[in-house]
C-alpha cells in the first residue's frame, strides 16, 4: 500500500524539476511580486508538537480563484525528536524545496523569504485542491527521509493580515543563523561540505559550503551542513575533505576539485571558490543574488532576487540569473548568497569590495556594516545612477579604486596594419586587439578558442 494512496496525484522523485508555466497554473503562492512569503522550520520540545497536525490560517487553495497570482504564503514547520537540534533547522527547511517538487503538478522554487510555488490546473482538477494535502505529503516525506524527526506539525498562513508577525520572526531567525558562522575561517577547518540538492534543476551544480562561503541559496551554513551530514549521511549534503591548497587567493583545493568532479559526473573539473573568473563556482537557480561583471568600468555589480528594476547595465535580475544558472561556469556571472557578500572571502581574487561599483540600495543597507567604511559612499545604487555613463561619472567623482585601473589600462592606438590576423588560442586577464581607424578591442578575462580571427578595415565610402 502506497503511503500516498489518499493523495489524488502521484508523488515521487520523477516529478522533481517539473516546470509550470503561467498558462498552466491554477494558483501561484509567493513569488517575486508577493511581499509576504517564507518557509521556516523551528526545533521544539516533544511536548510542544502534535505529530501530523496541519493548520491553515486564511483561504485554502480551493477558496482561491483560478489564476490567482502572488498569494501570500507562510510555511511554518515545527519539529521535535531526541536528535533534533537548532543547527538542523536550516537543513530540514531546505528539504521543503525537494519534497514539494515530488508532488505531480506542484512546483517549488527558491528558499527562505523568496519562495515561489505554483499548482497546475491539471493537478487541481485531479483533486489536489487543499494545502492540507500538501501538508500530509510533507509530513510523510520528512518523517520517512529524515527519521530523526519524531514529531512534525505544519501551519500554512495565507491571510495577509495574519502573516506579518511570523514573517518578522522568520527574518530574525535567518539573521541569527547566518551570524553563528561568522568569525570562523576556511583555513581553520579540514572539512568543507557539499550540497547536491538542486541537481534536479541544475545537474552539474554542486554547492561547496565553507565557513566563509554559504550555500548559494543562503539557507545552509557550514554548521548546518556539518549537522546534516552527521544525521543524514545518505542525503544531499556530504563531507568534502579540503585536500591540498593549490591557490590561496582563488580558493582552489584538490579535495574540492575531486568532489565536484565526482558529483557533477565529470562536467565540472575545477572550482575556484573566491573569484568570478576562470573556474568560478557553479550556480543552481535558487541563489539569493548574483555578482555580474561590468566591463565598461572594470567592476562588479551585485543584484538580489527581490530587485524588480533594471540594473545599471540595463539587465533585469532574471536576465542576469539566466546567464549563470543551470550549473554552468560563466566568466563574470556568479550566483551568490547574501551572507557570502558579508564574507572576507567575497570575490577575494578579484579585488573584493574594491571592485564592487553598484548594488541595490536595499542590499547596501543590509550589508553596510561589512563593507569597508571608506567605500560605502563610493559604491553606487539605483538611487545614484541609472546607466553606465552615469556610473562612470559617479565613480570618478567619488574616487572609487577602480578608476585607478582605468588609467593603468590606457594604451595608445596601434595602426591597423599591425593587427594580428589569427588568434588560435587566447586566454588572458586583459588583451588588446587593434582595429581599423585607431579603435581597440579590449578583451578582459577572456577565453577564446578559434581557428582564425580576421579584422579588416571597413571600405572607404566613395
Amino acid at each position: 500500500m502506497s503511503m500516498f494512496e489518499d493523495i489524488p496525484v502521484e508523488v515521487g522523485v520523477i516529478y522533481e524539476g517539473e516546470r509550470i508555466r503561467g498558462e498552466e497554473l491554477q494558483v501561484e503562492l509567493g513569488g517575486p511580486k508577493c511581499d509576504y512569503k517564507f518557509e521556516l522550520v523551528r526545533a521544539k520540545s516533544m511536548d510542544e508538537v502534535e505529530d501530523g497536525k496541519i493548520t491553515i490560517i486564511g483561504p485554502d487553495i480551493k477558496d482561491m480563484k483560478e489564476g490567482t497570482r502572488y498569494q501570500t504564503l507562510g510555511i511554518y514547520i515545527e519539529v521535535a525528536g531526541k536528535e533534533v537540534e537548532e543547527e538542523l533547522e536550516g537543513v530540514i527547511e531546505r528539504r521543503t524545496h525537494e519534497f514539494c517538487n515530488f508532488i505531480q503538478g506542484f512546483m517549488h522554487l527558491n528558499q527562505r523569504y523568496d519562495i515561489w510555488l505554483r499548482l497546475s490546473k491539471k493537478s487541481f482538477q485531479s483533486g489536489l485542491n487543499s494545502l492540507e494535502q500538501i501538508g500530509k505529503v510533507l509530513h510523510r516525506l520528512f518523517k520517512s527521509e529524515l527519521p530523526f524527526i519524531e514529531k512534525l506539525q505544519i501551519t500554512f498562513i495565507t491571510d495577509p493580515n495574519k502573516i506579518a508577525e511570523r514573517y518578522k520572526e522568520a527574518l530574525e531567525v535567518y539573521d541569527a543563523r547566518d551570524a553563528r558562522a561568522r568569525g570562523m575561517k576556511d583555513d581553520k577547518v579540514e572539512t568543507f561540505y557539499g550540497c547536491a540538492l538542486c541537481q534536479s534543476f541544475a545537474p552539474s551544480h554542486v554547492c561547496v559550503i565553507t565557513p566563509q562561503r554559504f550555500s548559494n541559496c543562503g539557507a545552509i551554513s557550514w554548521f548546518d551542513a556539518k549537522a546534516a551530514a552527521r544525521v543524514d549521511p545518505k542525503g544531499p549534503v556530504f563531507e568534502i575533505e579540503k585536500g591540498e591548497l593549490l591557490d590561496e587567493a582563488k580558493g582552489e583545493y584538490t579535495g574540492v576539485n575531486e568532489a565536484v568532479k565526482k558529483k557533477s559526473l565529470g562536467d565540472v573539473e575545477r572550482v575556484w571558490l573566491y573569484t568570478a573568473f576562470g573556474y568560478p563556482h557553479t550556480s543552481c537557480g535558487c541563489f539569493e543574488g548574483s555578482a555580474f561583471y561590468i566591463p565598461e568600468v572594470d567592476g562588479f555589480g551585485l543584484v538580489h532576487r527581490g530587485f524588480k528594476d533594471m540594473t545599471v547595465n540595463g539587465l533585469t535580475y532574471v536576465g542576469i540569473a539566466d546567464s549563470t544558472a543551470g550549473g554552468r561556469q560563466v566568466d563574470g556571472f556568479h550566483g551568490i548568497s547574501i551572507e557570502y557578500i558579508r564574507s572576507p572571502k567575497f570575490l577575494q581574487a578579484d579585488g573584493g569590495w574594491n571592485r564592487v561599483v553598484w548594488l541595490p540600495a536595499e542590499i547596501k543597507e543590509r550589508v553596510k556594516e561589512f563593507m569597508p567604511a571608506e567605500l560605502v559612499e563610493k559604491i553606487a545604487t539605483e538611487k545614484d545612477v541609472a546607466n553606465i555613463d552615469e556610473l562612470r561619472s559617479f565613480l570618478k567623482e567619488k574616487g572609487h579604486p577602480v578608476v585607478e585601473g582605468w588609467k593603468a589600462e590606457e594604451i595608445k592606438p596601434i595602426e591597423a596594419a599591425e593587427a594580428p590576423t589569427a588568434v588560435p588560442t587566447l586566454r588572458a586577464s586583459t588583451a588588446v586587439i587593434p582595429a581599423a581607424g585607431g579603435f581597440r578591442i579590449i578583451l578582459k578575462n577572456a577565453k577564446i578558442h578559434a581557428e582564425k580571427v580576421i579584422i579588416k578595415p571597413a571600405p572607404k565610402k566613395e
